[in-house]
């Protein structure tokens, strides 16, 4: 565990990520849950703790400088609880929800939020396309879908103001080119985390003000 809390400091320094002793080691203790239940829900192909700590622990961490402002993030498609379980461990004043349409998932997901403390945390089984009511300031995915797909059926959960945060490897030059018309590239920023040896990009989107 050492070893790992080493790897996950030095991970977040590089990245310019200052947490909390407490944060740290529930981020620590996620990876754990990670590792306890794989086997039964298929959350990770990766087996090893140091390469889950930077492909998914510190890879989700990208997402914080684009919630600073938010009062309310959906993570779509979280699977294992990616994006969305590390951020609400960073950021436990936001209300998180995690949507996934996989029951068995979603049963990880809870037992993790439980198990973490993680009082921020929403979990919702179900697609998203079927979604009514709630809506939220950041919408984020992860390699959940391509972003003409994303924009389409996650549109109706967009808060007056709100923005797409989608996550992506390589420069997505083609999924920019379709999007629809009513959707508006706002950045798309080159994402560095330490000890991945892969691209990463945020694609942040937002709907064009009709006048």
């Amino acid at each position: 565990m050492s070893d790992l809390k080493s790897h996950l400091q030095h991970g977040l320094q590089q990245m310019g990520i200052v947490l909390s002793v407490p944060q740290q080691l529930q981020l620590l203790a996620f990876v754990e849950l990670l590792k306890k239940w794989n086997s039964t829900y298929n959350l990770t192909a990766l087996r090893d703790e140091q390469s889950v700590i930077s492909h998914q622990i510190l890879d989700s961490l990208t997402l914080l400088p684009y919630v600073a402002e938010a009062r309310g993030l959906i993570d779509v498609g979280s699977g294992g609880g990616m994006p969305g379980i590390p951020i609400a461990i960073a950021r436990p004043d936001l209300p998180v929800a995690l949507l996934d349409a996989n029951s068995k998932k979603t049963s990880f997901l809870q037992q993790a939020a439980i198990e973490l403390g993680l009082n921020n945390v929403q979990v919702i089984t179900g697609r998203v396309e079927a979604m009514v009511g709630e809506q939220f300031d950041v919408i984020t995915s992860r390699a959940f879908a391509e972003l003409s797909d994303f924009v389409s059926i996650t549109k109706q959960l967009m808060a007056k103001g709100g923005c797409w945060a989608a996550m992506k490897g390589v420069y997505p030059y083609e999924e920019i080119a379709q999007l629809p018309p009513g959707v508006a590239v706002v950045q798309v920023d080159k994402l560095e985390v330490p000890n991945l040896g892969a691209e990463r990009h945020m694609v942040i989107l937002q709907k064009k003000d009709v006048t």
